[in-house]
């Protein structure tokens, strides 16, 4: 049992972990959404290179709103993340504060009764 949960707890860090995104000089950049896509431009040249241009960007539209997708489903998984590790700190921090003062009061009661 105890080999499953250590399992199951290291595949959820590692699904979180591969899934976070960078964070560099004040920017966020998601990783496994590969790279953003460049919109095309529309071609008037010709009817021909016109549908060819409403083509790509049918196409362009297709790849940007998955990127888009990915780059919303990380930024989740990362806020998520960063909400779970402070709030896991702060309960630490509580829990040592209620040690510390737990170990005050049994040093107090000591010497009172001195």
């Amino acid at each position: 049992m105890k080999q499953s949960i250590f399992l199951l707890t290291a595949l959820v860090l590692l699904h979180t972990s591969s899934n976070a995104g960078t964070l560099a000089n004040g920017t966020w950049l998601p990783v496994g959404c590969g790279e953003r896509p460049v919109a095309p431009a529309i071609s008037t040249t010709s009817i021909a290179d016109y549908n060819r241009s409403v083509e790509a960007i049918n196409e362009w539209q297709k790849r940007a709103q998955q990127y888009n997708s990915c780059l919303v489903d990380e930024a989740n998984a990362d806020n998520a993340l960063i909400a779970r590790t402070a709030n896991d700190q702060q309960a630490k921090f509580r829990e040592e504060i209620d040690q510390i003062s737990a170990e005050a009061d049994k040093a107090k009661a000591v010497l009172d009764s001195k």
